[in-house]
């Protein structure tokens, strides 16, 4: 008996996992506000960097979870909703990103990727609040 190829599965897991949809979607999301914030660095401050590349980050990420991620949305609701979410996810991860440059002393060209993986956690549940579940799917899977 064969396995599908890697890839394969991987498709497949992800037309019945929102939280892996979320991961995949993070990961264009976090390449793309990571360039913006490398690229800003060289004109503003890091905290101001940060601040740019985090509200672009959000019009994707609106876009990616509304569209890709969750499938559905509750009209306004969502869209009033959403930042929010990354509001709380800003906060938090500032705080990270400033303890890890001040604090800790560590490359601050680092400190995004770190605020990400703490926070991934944090926005997938609170990002699936503000757009519900698809129908069909069970309550259960992520």
């Amino acid at each position: 008996m064969s396995h599908p190829p890697p890839l394969r599965r991987l498709l497949e897991a992800a037309k019945s996992s929102s939280f892996l949809r979320f991961i995949v979607s993070g990961g264009i999301n976090t390449v793309s506000t990571y360039a913006v914030y490398l690229a800003l660095m060289h004109v503003v401050g890091y905290k101001i960097a940060y601040t740019i590349a985090y509200i672009i980050g959000i019009v994707l990420a609106f876009v990616i979870n509304r569209l890709f991620v969750f499938q559905t949305h509750r009209g306004w609701r969502s869209v009033v909703l959403f930042p929010f979410v990354y509001l709380i996810q800003y906060l938090v991860s500032l705080a990270v990103v400033a303890a890890w440059v001040e604090s800790l002393r560590l490359p601050k060209e680092l400190a995004p990727l770190v605020a990400i993986a703490v926070t991934i956690p944090l926005t997938f549940v609170l990002s699936r609040l503000v757009f519900g579940h698809r129908q069909g799917t069970s309550a259960g899977r992520h």
